[in-house]
């Protein structure tokens, strides 16, 4: 009898020990996809989809976007390696993700060369949205004139930069 106990003894002990383990592996894989979240969405979604399981569509009534692609990014391509054209997204993004932390904006979406910024969501910020874009894409302009690609030297960087503004309409 005392053999039997002390084998479901340390039966049990095992069995404590793999539940700690993996429910560490749990919390680990949980915090690795809450850190993807916060990177990918605003920190107010992530946190409804956590509490509620769903997001509230909400209205923004003042919002500027900011678009910007690279000119000449296939001709940049076809002289690249896939690897130096990886390298060059990287840098010019990271550059331009340092820039927006100087001012109210969201940085809304990377595709290729496209890169897309918003303000006055998803925190309003009153009539500054315009402004706030407009500062940030001068200081994006100065970063361009002054980047020098790696692997094609000489070569100037260029941008188109567009955008859109929503506002209310104006009533005097």
């Amino acid at each position: 009898m005392d053999n039997l106990i002390r084998r479901l003894q340390m039966y049990s002990r095992n069995l404590e020990h793999l539940v700690e383990e993996r429910t560490s592996l749990y919390k680990a894989e949980r915090d690795r996809a809450d850190r993807l979240n916060f990177m990918l969405l605003p920190g107010p979604v992530v946190r409804s989809l956590k509490e509620k399981g769903c997001v509230e569509p909400e209205l923004f009534e003042e919002v500027t976007v900011y678009f910007s692609d690279i000119v000449g990014f296939t001709t940049l391509c076809h002289y690249s390696t896939p690897m130096e054209v990886v390298d060059m997204l990287n840098d010019i993004y990271k550059n331009f993700d340092s820039i927006l932390d100087h001012h109210d904006v969201y940085k809304v979406e990377t595709i290729g060369d496209a890169y897309m910024v918003a303000s006055g969501l998803p925190r309003c910020n009153g009539n500054r949205h315009a402004v706030d874009i407009a500062h940030m894409a001068l200081d994006i302009l100065a970063f361009v004139g002054t980047f020098q690609l790696q692997h094609l030297p000489g070569i100037p960087l260029w941008i188109r930069i567009g955008g859109a503004l929503r506002s209310p309409p104006y009533d005097p």
